[in-house]
């Protein structure tokens, strides 16, 4: 089973994808044309990345007449915020540890 840190850091690791959440972060709501317009991609390109996208829940669609409009969904990236909040934790613990650790030596 695919843990959502896993999810995420999948989806992300594309930079293709990871180039598209973060305009639809900065610009707010698009449709695939207008993203694919600077994507320098085709349009199915676009889609499936936005596919995968809505798949890990990084982005949100909503359908008015013929137009599909695509949002980020911030709130999708709190696992990975409290992941790097841990992982800032345990190194600042250990660096820490290391610091102490010269002192002593230095003494």
């Amino acid at each position: 089973m695919t843990s959502a840190h896993d999810l995420l850091f999948r989806t992300l690791a594309d930079p293709t994808r990871r180039a598209i959440f973060e305009r639809l972060c900065r610009e707010g709501e698009k449709t695939v044309g207008a993203l694919t317009v600077r994507a320098k991609i085709s349009q199915p390109a676009v889609s499936k990345h936005l596919a995968v996208l809505r798949q890990a829940g990084l982005v949100r669609a909503r359908h008015t007449g013929r137009q599909t409009h695509y949002s980020a969904q911030l709130r999708a990236l709190a696992p990975l915020i409290d992941w790097t909040s841990q992982m800032t934790g345990f190194w600042q613990n250990r660096f820490d540890r290391l610091e102490d650790l010269l002192k002593r030596m230095d003494q």
